[in-house]
């Protein structure tokens, strides 16, 4: 069976039919509100960079705006995202950690280039993550001043209010935000696609933009006012990026067909009937979305805009969620406390650290810029940015995982990435006017990430130079044996084959041993749940030594008392009230000579204390534990 039969197959059972109409509404109120906002926007400023340096509006530059915006959609979203990327997920989850990990493993690891893609483009998305939320609240709050001049002094307040609630309300579970996003935007979907057919209808011609032959002829003629307006086009795409990063909330069968049965049918009519107004009447360039609305119905659909324009950020806080878990997972983050919100679906997470650092970060660039014109010119970079370094990563895993010939990745990926790179090219043109607002965020997560990642590398690597090997300490003890108590002491570490300190350090300071001795290790699987039999390995070193394994997907919230449990089953008897868990506490200092630059190191133990505690990630018993503490230069 290929790759693309087993997704389809995976999904058709994660999927079943009782949920998917859920899923299939939540998809649109959490996947699409980005992507189903621009139309606000988006070909208002095309067609007005079209026209730079010229008077009135011509049918050329709207059916060569109109046309490159359809196609965009086309090529960007349905072709490269829908159809080709969202099959490349890793075990249910999307997002370009996810496509980093499957290229890792394809190139069995070795390939450093990789995981800085990965780096790249995970700090670019948190860039996006934290403008799309300021801006699409502030166009909603600054929306409301057609209705009433009067909320023109309260746009700020107003804005810091929403997203406060908006941020608040995360922790109630995508599934519960979803149900209630989702009937919001199938109604403006609806009024999307009505609004665009009543223009149409009164001027069918407009119908011919859908040739790509006015793009193609538009951009090819107009020169650098072309690539310029290629910027401005790419807003009718941006939220592309959370169709693949919200693939674990999802799933892709109810987030494709939402897109082909509902969001891309009704922008394309909304953006033709604004193209059929502007060339009807010039003088609705002012704002073609609202003024094909007729004026009786106007205030109704800035109230439905604004709340259309609140959900747009919901897309990108979800998929910084996934995100976040993917990097924790692959050593870019420190261990941060993930809250699992639907029992049904275990792709739905709540990460309270990170929606909090969105929060502050968004409410930055209010109080830093105040309008959505202002913020309009950071928009795009970090997105296209993204795109770009997916394409590559995806060239990887089409080609080695997917095992297609060079020939044939190169002709289904490099259109693509041509695209992605015009748009990239056209959307640097912006960083003065704001464009540095997303680089600079992206900037500040790839230096965390690397510092997480180095740090991490460079303490693995001086730990192991003092560790012992478990055997022959062993071997030492049954040789030597000191004071032996009663009960059991499991002692956790990461690398199952040497001692752990906190063992070392009760030997030679409290001079006794347990008359039994559990070294445990916990692993994470690849697959996003592990069956309860293969939960537990054992395997016993000496009379009074044994080493654990626990696995636990990655989807699952690792419970150690549950699972040690299950070695009941494979002969192992312990009372859990008569168990000790000892648990090392590094305390780590800069060391005189270290291989990161002082600035880093500090950096480094900041972020690994400000890491989840052990002992609550893993749901042990606080009463059972017992902490060690070593100090550690770095």
């Amino acid at each position: 069976m290929s790759h693309q039969e087993l997704t389809a197959s995976a999904d058709a059972e994660a999927h079943p039919p009782a949920t998917f109409w859920s899923l299939f509404v939540g998809s649109i109120g959490v996947v699409y509100g980005d992507i189903g906002t621009s139309p606000l926007y988006a070909f208002k400023e095309a067609i007005t960079a079209a026209r730079e340096g010229h008077e009135g509006v011509s049918e050329f530059a709207v059916f060569g705006v109109l046309s490159a915006i359809i196609w965009a959609l086309v090529v960007i979203v349905t072709v490269k995202y829908v159809v080709v990327l969202m099959r490349a997920d890793n075990n249910g989850e999307g997002g370009t950690l996810a496509l980093m990990a499957l290229a890792r493993r394809a190139l069995k690891g070795t390939a450093g280039f990789v995981i800085l893609f990965g780096i790249i483009s995970a700090a670019l998305f948190y860039g996006d993550a934290v403008i799309t939320p300021a801006l699409s609240v502030l166009s909603a709050i600054e929306g409301l001043k057609i209705a009433t001049p009067a909320f023109e002094h309260f746009v700020v307040p107003l804005t810091v209010l929403i997203l406060i609630a908006l941020f608040a309300v995360q922790a109630r579970g995508t599934a519960k935000v979803a149900a209630f996003f989702g009937p919001i935007m199938l109604v403006w979907f609806a009024v999307l696609a009505a609004s665009g057919m009543v223009q149409i209808a009164s001027h069918p011609g407009i119908l011919l933009a859908l040739s790509p032959h006015y793009a193609i002829h538009f951009l090819t003629s107009s020169g650098f006012v072309g690539f310029m307006t290629l910027g401005a086009v790419f807003l009718a795409v941006t939220g592309a990026e959370a169709l693949y990063a919200d693939l674990g909330h999802f799933g892709r069968k109810p987030i494709s067909t939402a897109w082909l049965g509902l969001v891309f049918p009704a922008l394309v009519l909304n953006y033709l009937g604004q193209g059929a107004l502007v060339l009807s009447d010039e003088t609705t360039l002012e704002n073609p979305f609202f003024l094909m609305i007729p004026e009786w119905s106007r205030l109704p659909m800035v109230v439905l805009a604004t709340a259309a324009t609140v959900i747009a950020s919901q897309a990108v806080i979800t998929g910084a969620y996934s995100l976040s878990r993917q990097a924790i997972q692959l050593g870019l983050f420190p261990r941060f406390e993930i809250r699992h919100t639907s029992e049904s679906h275990a792709g739905q997470i709540f990460m309270p650290r990170v929606n909090n650092l969105l929060l502050v970060a968004v409410l930055l660039l209010v109080g830093l810029f105040k309008s959505s014109s202002a913020l309009a010119s950071a928009y795009g970079i970090s997105v296209t940015g993204t795109m770009v370094v997916t394409c590559l990563m995806a060239f990887i895993v089409v080609h080695k995982v997917w095992h297609w010939s060079i020939l044939k990745t190169c002709l289904l990926l490099v259109p693509f990435l041509l695209i992605d790179l015009t748009f990239f090219g056209a959307n640097m043109l912006k960083i003065v006017e704001g464009g540095w607002v997303p680089l600079a965020l992206g900037g500040v997560v790839m230096v965390v990430m690397y510092t997480w990642r180095r740090g991490t590398t460079l303490l693995f690597t001086k730990t192991r130079k003092i560790e012992v090997p478990l055997d022959d300490l062993v071997k030492s003890l049954e040789k030597r044996p000191p004071h032996i108590v009663p009960g059991t002491a499991v002692f956790l570490t990461s690398d199952r084959e040497f001692a752990p300190t906190a063992l070392l350090h009760n030997l030679k300071h409290n001079k006794v041993l347990h008359e039994n001795n559990v070294i445990l290790t916990i692993e994470t699987a690849t697959t996003p749940v592990v069956d309860i039999a293969m939960r537990v390995r054992m395997e016993p070193i000496s009379e009074k030594f044994r080493r654990v394994t626990l696995r636990f997907g990655f989807m699952e919230q690792p419970n150690v008392p549950k699972a040690l449990a299950v070695a009941r089953k494979l002969g192992w008897q312990f009372d859990i009230m008569a168990t000790s868990f000892f648990v090392s506490r590094r305390s780590l200092k800069p060391a005189a000579k270290s291989g990161m630059p002082r600035w880093q190191d500090h950096l480094f133990i900041a972020l690994t204390r400000s890491a989840n505690d052990a002992t609550d990630y893993f749901q042990i018993p606080t009463g059972r534990v017992v902490e060690v503490g070593t100090q550690v230069s770095i």
